[in-house]
């Protein structure tokens, strides 16, 4: 009886600890997995402006020729337009952008021959609704201290507007310091009568023409560039049939597998430094350390990403399959950019994991974020005389 008892007692205990080694690893996860409530939601209907920025058709005129006229870059060959053209969803389907001394538009710009100017380190960002930015999931925001870049290095349109004029690879180039390039631009801009017109029209009272003027005239344009209609801001508002079975299903493994943890609120981004260790890009000579050289980046949005492709902040991820893969890679500790150790990525991403039909699913879903109404209108001409656009044909 003795020996009968032992024999049970030995095959129930393997029995248990075989269990407990096979027990499913979505089960361990569930059982640390951050316990956390984020929502999203449909976009305003309507769009801030700062207290001293307020909306006006004429600045809107004026920011608009401004962004297409390279009159504002070193050299005379940039404008803003050349890496955020309404062609190419205001940004450039390249993964980092060719600013001075090249030629062509999006996909097709190379630099030209000879060249000693740098690619710019950084995926260029959408500008479609870029004036939203900072909203929380209460559609509660400051456009005067909206975060911009992905390091979060500006704070508003208005500061941001300035930042790729004074930039040596973005719009500067050779010839002008930096201390002095803005100094410049403003003299060019008082050189052209139909400029000083447009300002004092825009601002009133005389030498109208700033800094100050330029920045806001260029961030009154860039939030008039919104896309808020889209199949989910639709189906959010009401319109049960706006999106698919499928979709819908997306969006539900969209919250439960936590890509909403850091994708949360109207623009489907919390705002927030993430550190992903996401792979290098290899046309950088140096690794690109994002704030305070943490490899931290701030989370994009996930609206209009049709237009946005190739991903990540330097473009290392050429589609949301890729980026899917990567997340999950990411979540099961593996290394993807040896400078990154696994125990240093975010929390939120190590507790991923997707399954390939979680992520045709969520992909689906994510298409539904799509929506092609913004401004697409390109000036005939800019009060430069130069190439609308700057070199990009």
């Amino acid at each position: 009886m003795l020996k009968t008892t032992s024999i049970f007692l030995f095959i129930f205990l393997v029995f248990a600890l075989t269990n407990c080694a096979e027990k499913p690893k979505e089960e361990k996860k569930a059982a640390v997995k951050t316990s956390i409530t984020k929502k999203i939601a449909a976009l305003p209907k309507t769009v801030k402006a700062p207290l001293d920025n307020p909306a006006s058709k004429a600045k809107e005129t004026l920011g608009k020729l401004l962004f297409f006229d390279p009159v504002l870059s070193g050299n005379k060959d940039v404008a803003c337009a050349t890496c955020h053209h309404p062609q190419n969803g205001y940004t450039e389907f390249l993964d980092l952008s060719i600013g001075p001394n090249a030629r062509g538009l999006g996909s097709k710009r190379k630099f030209n021959v000879p060249n000693d100017i740098p690619f710019v380190k950084r995926n260029a960002q959408t500008i479609i609704n870029t004036a939203f930015n900072g909203i929380d999931e209460n559609n509660r925001y400051e456009p005067e201290t909206a975060t911009m870049f992905w390091d979060d290095r500006a704070k508003s349109l208005e500061e941001q507007a300035l930042e790729p004029i004074k930039a040596f690879e973005e719009m500067r180039g050779h010839g002008i310091p930096e201390i002095e390039i803005l100094q410049s631009v403003i003299d060019r801009l008082n050189a052209i009568p139909e400029y000083q017109q447009l300002f004092e029209q825009a601002f009133g009272g005389n030498d109208a023409i700033t800094v100050g003027n330029l920045a806001k005239a260029i961030a009154a344009f860039e939030r008039t560039i919104i896309s808020n209609n889209s199949r989910f801001d639709q189906y959010m508002r009401g319109q049960r049939n706006a999106i698919t079975a499928s979709e819908k299903e997306g969006m539900e493994l969209f919250k439960t597998v936590g890509c909403i943890n850091c994708h949360s609120g109207p623009m489907f981004s919390d705002y927030k430094l993430h550190v992903l260790g996401t792979p290098e890009n290899s046309k950088l000579p140096i690794p690109d350390a994002g704030v305070v050289d943490t490899f931290a980046f701030r989370t994009p949005t996930l609206r209009n990403l049709r237009f946005t492709a190739p991903y990540m902040h330097n473009g290392s991820l050429q589609t949301l399959r890729r980026v899917l893969e990567f997340y999950e890679d990411i979540s099961n500790a593996k290394v993807r950019n040896k400078n990154v150790a696994p125990e240093r990525y975010d929390p939120f991403v190590r507790e991923l994991e997707l399954s390939v039909k979680e992520m045709s699913l969520i992909i689906s879903f994510l298409n539904t974020l799509n929506d092609d109404s913004f401004d697409k209108e390109i000036p005939e001409a800019v009060p430069s005389g130069l190439p609308v656009g700057g070199n990009i044909e």
